[in-house]
């Protein structure tokens, strides 16, 4: 066997290099700080890992990235857990990353803040977009786990403080990978129903684990997106999501957002007994007004003979005037008559008729005459047009010797540059059309 037998390709080389460290490095946990991140369309992340003395290539496919809460950024520092392998095309060693930790700040902490930053960006969070809560609502959706601490304290507080507001439960799991999904769910099941003054979304108390379901972006986007007020009640009062910078209004606790939306029924009470105190006042100002009415309505009646004595007395006289009225009327339409008679005297239609006859003939004569003018003008006019149109006819052109070109898509071709050699063209002439195929082009210099 000669030194021959044992050369390698680069390709064998490449791999059984490759095969090597998938072998011998099999899982591996890297801290480094990342640089040269590259997030191409593929969905796969390119990046470096590096120390002060030394760096390593990593790439971490879309199946993998697409589990994490965060999305890494340029110069943080983290801890990748992946395997060692080698990419055969380039040689170039690099760390196949399976999964990304922040190093320091909890992953979690790094993803509310990331996610808090966007949603801010895109104005999620300006009061612009707040709607008002309802003073006095008449029915109220409350989003929650059904059998949680949040839900008994909410209808607690309805009850004690004004129980005629009606409550719906939309029952979810506020904790967990199915919350998000059933949380939209019923934000978009409650706005596709119009009864609803106010929605609360609310849980208890818990981690950042524990209340995570309420920092997911398309939660978020879903409170912004409701039409119905939302009041974010989430934890405790030092407990903040991304849903409570979304939502219409944040209370410290569940407890508090049913007193939000709730108003003392005490305070109603003593309002309405206040009203009906001032009522009562109206009401009694109101007859004693109608009383002094009456009493002086008492004493101005008279007998109704005294009435019946004066309407006698307007009748006869507008009688008069209405005889007085009708004689003025007849003498006028008298003299009207006697005018018009002098004018129908002096005016017989036979005399019109004639003059009428008579301006008809000259109009009539006008009107031939004028007639046979423009006829002749316009035919003149016209034979001057057709001279013009024929002395400018491609036909003429073409009857000259000339012919019209045309390429394969009908435009008419002025260059020679606009052909080429194989092309199909058409020579359109004065009788008949050539159909012909470009043998040469033979450009003019000035093109």
């Amino acid at each position: 066997m000669t030194a021959a037998d044992h050369i390698l390709s680069v390709t064998e080389l490449n791999r059984r290099a490759r095969q090597l460290l998938e072998v011998h490095l099999a899982t591996v946990w890297v801290r480094g700080e990342i640089s040269n991140l590259s997030m191409p369309s593929s969905g796969h992340w390119y990046f470096t890992l590096k120390d002060d003395k030394a760096q390593i290539r990593c790439a971490m496919f879309r199946g993998n990235n697409a589990l994490l809460r965060f999305k890494p950024e340029h110069g943080m520092q983290v801890i990748a857990r992946g395997r060692v392998s080698l990419y055969e095309g380039r040689g170039d060693y690099q760390l196949i990353a399976e999964n990304l930790q922040v190093d320091g700040a909890g992953n979690l902490q790094i993803a509310f803040e990331q996610l808090k930053a966007k949603l801010e960006d895109e104005r999620l969070f300006d009061d612009d977009f707040k709607q008002e809560l309802p003073t006095l609502p008449k029915h109220v959706g409350v989003i929650t786990s059904p059998t949680g601490a949040a839900i008994r304290d909410i209808l607690s507080i309805f009850k004690r403080r004004f129980p005629a507001i009606q409550i719906s439960i939309f029952p979810v799991p506020v904790q967990g990978a199915d919350a998000a999904p059933a949380i939209i769910k019923a934000l978009q099941l409650a706005n596709k129903h119009t009864g609803f003054d106010a929605l609360i979304l609310a849980r208890g108390g818990g981690s950042l684990e524990d209340l995570w379901a309420f920092n997911e972006e398309a939660v978020a986007r879903a409170v912004f997106a409701s039409e119905i007020p939302v009041v974010s009640a989430i934890g405790h009062e030092t407990d903040f999501t991304i849903c409570d910078f979304v939502a219409d209004i944040r209370a410290a606790t569940p407890s508090a957002a049913a007193e939000l939306l709730s108003p003392d029924i005490a305070d109603y009470n003593a309002l309405l007994a206040h009203y009906a105190g001032e009522l009562q006042k109206q009401l009694r100002r109101m007859v004693a007004a109608f009383r002094s009415d009456l009493v002086n309505l008492a004493k101005r009646l008279r007998h109704p003979s005294h009435t019946l004595r004066e309407q006698q007395q307007k009748l006869d006289h507008l009688e008069w005037r209405l005889r007085q009225a009708q004689r003025l009327h007849q003498q006028t339409m008298q003299r009207q008559l006697d005018k018009l008679d002098g004018q129908l005297q002096r005016h017989h239609p036979q005399q019109t008729l004639q003059q009428i006859h008579y301006r008809l003939r000259l109009v009539q004569q006008r009107l031939l005459a004028y007639t046979a003018t423009r006829l002749q003008q316009d035919q003149q006019q016209l034979a001057h047009l057709m001279a013009l149109l024929d002395s400018v006819s491609p036909l003429n052109t073409l009857k000259r010797g000339y012919s019209i070109v045309t390429g394969a898509d009908g435009r008419n071709l002025t260059r020679a540059a606009q052909t080429k050699t194989g092309d199909r063209i058409a020579v359109k002439l004065f009788k008949g059309q050539l159909d012909c195929v470009v043998t040469q082009v033979i450009p003019d210099a000035l093109q």
